[in-house]
């Protein structure tokens, strides 16, 4: 009984989720932007995200020149879908309405190539290959145990070798992935203005002063305050409440 309850309640979800979005969609082509926020917004309620609802949010909020939320939801659009050329596009367009201007310092050397590479896949499909690699694997040894011609097991054994190989390799890349995800912390400057300062007090000097839509990287936290780092290296302490983090 227990089990149809569920399944009547998820597709319920889905039924109005979809229904929101579609709602959303039919606003925001009227140009009633603020009214299709809350359609859509009504369907992250019910816990169903995906890069287009982030992507529509994201322009509606770029049309009412709200640069901080067209930003956030560009952004968390591009978590999900990263490579979409759409959405890299929008995204640039609503940071052109930054007053902040932070240039990124290239990363160079070993750990940049290491990066590169492992941030081909995500983690979790790094584990896949690891997965596949593992049966792969598995293949060859019964191949190799079974079989009785020389050149054979010759076959059998090099591509045993292979799945190895492979196998280590998706491991330590899905370790690396997962470690860098996790590391990785970006949020968005929701406040107007806001000030970055040298500690975690309030009556602590203020070092720079950040504008609404600026990207930054979290740190650490203490207490209401969160230490933060640009795409620069520079870094400082700022109250919680002036961003909302991506993740």
């Amino acid at each position: 009984m227990k089990n149809i309850l569920y399944l009547l309640l998820f597709f319920t979800q889905v039924f109005f989720a979809q229904s929101g979005f579609e709602k959303g969609n039919s606003l925001y082509q009227k140009g009633n932007y603020q009214e299709a926020i809350a359609a859509y917004e009504s369907v992250l309620k019910t816990n169903k995200q995906s890069a287009e609802l982030y992507f529509n949010l994201g322009n509606c909020y770029y049309k009412l020149n709200k640069v901080a939320p067209a930003i956030y939801n560009f952004e968390k659009a591009l978590l999900l879908h990263p490579d979409e050329v759409e959405i890299l596009n929008n995204l640039k367009f609503a940071q052109k309405l930054q007053i902040d201007e932070v240039k990124e310092v290239p990363k160079v050397g070993f750990g940049k190539l290491i990066q590169d590479f492992t941030a081909i896949y995500a983690y979790n499909t790094w584990a896949w290959i690891a997965v596949g690699s593992a049966t792969l694997f598995l293949l060859f040894f019964v191949g190799y145990y079974f079989s009785t011609r020389t050149s054979f097991k010759r076959l059998f054994f090099f591509g045993m070798f292979l799945a190895i190989f492979f196998l280590l390799l998706s491991i330590l890349s899905a370790v690396f992935e997962k470690r860098q995800y996790k590391n990785h912390q970006p949020a968005i400057v929701f406040a107007e203005i806001a000030p970055v300062k040298a500690e975690p007090k309030t009556e602590a000097p203020d070092t720079f002063v950040l504008h609404e839509g600026t990207k930054v990287y979290i740190q650490e936290k203490l207490d209401h305050w969160t230490k933060i780092q640009l795409s620069d290296g520079t870094d400082g302490w700022i109250e919680q409440v002036n961003i909302k983090p991506l993740k």
